[in-house]
């Protein structure tokens, strides 16, 4: 149940005034079954003895007095008679029906409230349903209430109005929402914007229009400008501005419903306690059909913020002021300072960025003036944050409409603080200030110049979380958008749409002070991506600070994060040393590569296996049958298959795939050749299936395969392991994709007589030790990060991974030592039994984690220990450590190369 329903449930029992029912009708409103209510309306399992009580067991003991009686001694009374009792109820609770006592025994939370107010305190009792307080007050009640009743509004208003435009919808609302939060936080004087409503209009709300087109047209006149004949009610309403009331009010349908829900918005909230980031981003939430089942989940959490604009400028600004301590000019220049910064959110959404840095900046100016007022030093106080410094750009107008409201609220309550932390220091509201420029449109179509103009020396920052999309995900709109600021750069068609914004920042930094920080998917730091994007960003720009991978999380309850990381960006002239952060700590290193590690601006392009850079065996696709099926056989239709006809028997072979490997499942292979065809094309098995063979490829609309519906009997692409080779031994094979949430890539050794499907890869031949230093974490940590994902799923590639991974010169008794532990660990898979999917388990799933075979996990930190010290003497602090390793060999063998040739 959405909590205005509790709210609206418990104001209509109230309404009723049935005193002897209240108390049941009030518990029926949270989780109590209706049988346990009926018993005790009957007094079945009222444990109460007095008249006027009910005492339920564990849950609560209510008592109902007179209204001349004194409430705070029947209060008294009923706890000490609590205090006497074996097992306490949950709650006590004391009324008079004009104002209600109540406490919570397990945390001694008290409650003392006006009758009528008991609908806005609703939380108090959650613990009946199961919630604690503590914890309803982490989701941010007073938000959430406001948006609730928003969606309510929204829902009725937008119903009512099928023909009104979606604009001036959203205006109509955003203004209802400024004008409630104004009369609770003294903006307005209190109440007036309800009380208004409530006297001047009809309860059937068919004059409701004109009052609003009435008031919104006076806010944006100034008082002595409003005229003579301006209506005496409007006087109490003072000038707004800030061009929230400058556009004329669409004309729109009202009705008694519509209207109550306006009315009960201002008498049943709080706006004054409401959190301006997060309202921000729930109303934008319920505009978004879309996103509306997910409200309370899409604002960011002020911390995650602080990750972003902490290293960007905060830091910065916060070392400066302490440095500036006890000193009159250093801190008059640091307040000079923050009143020129500039401020842009290039895809701003609903503003919590914008916000949180106001917010942050603003607390910074009141900690300047306090310094100096500490000091002795007499000051007037004279503004220097502004809202003219933050800028936007944002492609729903709605959502331009909501960060201008949640700025101007934030400026509102930094005002209120700023009186109350300052004396004398009085900042007033209205009229609204103007925001820099919050601008509805597409931020990969808009010069940012434009919108925020810049000079090399103008301190501005650019930062935000703007859209991830990948490439698969991306409509042709959005395709043709990143192949047009990438045009000529080959591959990008494989970018993320991310990347455009961190193209379009690279371009707006270049040659001057502006830096830039966004929260993207780590898939930009991975596989491809990273050669197509990285080469055109260092053109202009390097990456001064950095957070790896690390799970995004916002404050609502449960919410799934996602896994990402925040890469800062500077111009080239911008000369300091760098940092990379893990958590709250951070590495100062001389530079960040593509990879988030230390080291030099080098991205790892694919190599065919004409060119590896390694010694290693090559490796190879498996085969690929294209046959509609016609090819392949389950173990049951192959075991009849040679029930009934013996002599098919030589010319079946066991076909593995990725997804058979790893989950133990057997598929079978006709494989034949021209002369073995010729031999069996009339058995009946054999010619049903070439007919299906050749169905399905002349069914093809590519022409290759048109052409081989003559040759029914081969695969259309054959592994290049099996062309021109009498005898394989076997090979390693290697699943081409694999959990992302496993420690290993599972890999195994398959024999002569198995046909490798194209799902997976396959090294004939191989030396075993091979297959040691593949599945070791050195590789891992290698195809993690070069390799790419498939959504969070591994994705091997030869010419990527395998042809590019670093091999130091191992010595015989290396390659022993490894081998002998591969046998190991082939061996533990036999013994435990199971599938590999299930031995190598998903230890790394957020939910649901499934730990890997502890056997099996030991083994593999064995062979863990002896492959890293095949790499160097001393031990690997972490993954990070191993990458800026593996990354300098690769670095030294592609110069080798180079200089060779």
């Amino acid at each position: 149940m959405a909590i205005t329903e509790i709210e609206d449930q418990i104001t209509d029992i109230i309404n009723q005034n049935n005193k002897d029912e209240f108390i049941y009708d009030f518990l029926s409103v949270y989780d109590f079954p209706k049988a346990t209510i009926t018993k005790l309306r009957k007094g079945t399992n009222n444990l109460a003895k007095e008249s006027g009580a009910v005492y339920l067991k564990n849950r609560l003991y209510y008592r109902q007095v007179a209204a001349d009686n004194n409430l705070m001694q029947h209060f008294a009374d009923l706890k000490q008679k609590v205090e006497q009792l074996g097992a306490k109820p949950r709650y006590i609770m004391v009324t008079d029906f004009k104002n209600v006592l109540a406490e919570d025994t397990k945390t001694s939370d008290t409650l003392d409230v006006e009758f009528e107010r008991l609908p806005q305190k609703f939380e108090f009792f959650l613990a009946w349903n199961g919630i604690e307080k503590a914890d309803f007050d982490k989701e941010n009640p007073a938000d959430i209430r406001a948006a609730e009743r928003f969606a309510k509004l929204y829902d009725v208003v937008v119903k009512d109005n099928p023909d009104a435009s979606r604009h001036g919808l959203n205006l109509f609302l955003i203004r209802v929402l400024f004008c409630l939060f104004a009369e609770d936080t003294d903006i307005f004087e209190k109440n007036l914007f309800t009380n208004r409503i409530k006297e001047l209009t009809s309860k059937d709300g068919t004059d409701l229009d004109n009052f609003f087109r009435t008031l919104f047209g006076v806010l944006d006149v100034e008082k002595a400008n409003r005229g003579d004949d301006t209506q005496s009610w409007l006087a109490d309403f003072p000038y707004v501005d800030g061009d929230l009331f400058k556009d004329p009010h669409e004309s729109l349908k009202f009705t008694q419903y519509s209207r109550k829900l306006i009315i009960d918005a201002g008498e049943k909230l709080e706006w004054d306690q409401i959190n301006p980031d997060i309202l921000g981003s729930m109303i934008q939430a319920v505009a978004s059909e879309d996103s509306r089942s997910h409200l309370g989940m899409h604002y960011t959490s002020v911390p995650n913020i602080m990750k972003v604009i902490k290293p960007l400028f905060l830091d910065d600004l916060r070392q400066e002021f302490e440095n500036a301590k006890g000193n009159q000019k250093k801190l008059n220049s640091l307040y000079d300072r923050i009143g020129k910064i500039k401020f842009m959110d290039p895809a701003c959404g609903s503003g919590n960025f914008l916000i949180i840095t106001y917010k942050e900046l603003r607390q910074l100016e009141i900690d300047i003036l306090k310094e100096l007022n500490g000091m002795g030093i007499a000051t007037m106080y004279v503004p220097s944050v502004t809202l003219d410094q933050f800028y936007g750009i944002e492609i729903d107008d709605f959502a331009c409409d909501v960060t201008r409201l949640s700025l101007w609220i934030a400026e509102h309550q930094m005002n209120k603080f700023l009186e109350k932390e300052i004396d004398n220091a009085v900042r007033p509201t209205l009229p609204l200030q103007h925001a820099g420029a919050i601008v509805c449109g597409n931020a990969l179509r808009i010069d940012w110049n434009e919108v925020l103009p810049h000079e090399k020396d103008d301190e501005v920052y650019l930062f935000g979380n703007p859209p991830y999309l990948g490439h698969s995900k991306q409509n042709k709109s959005q395709k043709s958008e990143i192949r047009r600021l990438f045009k000529g750069v080959k591959g990008n068609g494989y970018l993320d749409y991310i990347t455009g914004w961190f193209y379009l920042s690279s371009l707006y930094i270049s040659d001057s002070i502006a830096k830039s920080a966004f929260v993207t998917t780590n898939s930009i730091t991975q596989g491809e991506q990273v050669t197509i994007l990285w080469r055109q960003l260092f053109k202009n720009t390097s990456i001064y600070f950095a957070y790896s991978s690390f799970i995004w999380r916002n404050n609502a309850k449960n919410n799934a994060g996602v896994i990402v990381e925040i890469i800062g960006l500077s111009s080239k002239i911008y000369k300091t040393q760098k940092k990379i952060f893990n958590g709250r700590s951070y590495k100062l290193v001389t530079n960040i590569s593509p990879y988030l590690t230390e080291g030099e601006n080098l991205a790892v392009s694919d190599r065919p296996s004409s060119n590896m850079l390694n010694d290693l065996p090559m490796m190879f696709w498996g085969s690929k049958p294209t046959d509609g099926g016609g090819l392949i056989f389950s173990q049951q239709e192959m075991l009849e298959s040679i029930n009934e006809f013996p002599e098919l028997k030589e010319f079946f072979k066991l076909y593995v795939g990725s997804s058979d490997f790893l989950n133990g499942k057997k598929r079978y292979v006709l494989w034949l050749n021209k002369e073995s065809f010729l031999k069996v094309r009339e058995n009946p098995i054999v010619e049903n299936r070439m007919g299906i063979v050749r169905m399905a490829r002349l069914k093809s609309k590519t022409i290759s395969t048109n052409k081989l519906a003559n040759k029914p009997y081969i695969f259309k692409q054959v592994s290049s392991c099996y062309k021109g080779q009498k005898v394989i031994k076997g090979g390693i094979i290697v699943p081409c994709v694999s959990s992302g949430n496993r420690n290993y890539i599972p890999m195994g050794y398959v024999n002569s007589n198995t046909i490798v499907a194209n799902s997976a890869m396959i090294i004939y031949d191989s030396p075993l030790w091979v297959l040691g230093l593949l599945m070791s974490k050195m590789h891992m940590t290698w195809l993690k990060q070069v390799g790419g994902r498939l959504k969070n799923d591994y994705r091997y590639s030869s010419d990527l991974v395998y042809n590019t991974f670093p091999v130091p010169n191992l010595s015989t008794r290396r390659k022993n030592e490894i081998e002998e532990l591969v046998w190991k660990i082939l061996d533990i898979r036999d013994e435990e039994g199971g599938t590999l999917a299930e031995l190598y388990g998903s230890p790394l799933a957020e939910k649901n984690p499934k730990p890997m075979n502890p056997r099996l996990l030991a083994a593999h930190q064995e062979l863990d220990e002896v492959v890293d010290r095949a790499y160097r003497d001393r031990p690997f602090k972490d993954d990070n450590e191993r990458l800026t390793l593996l990354l300098d060999m690769y670095s030294k063998k592609v110069d080798e190369q180079r200089n060779v040739k």
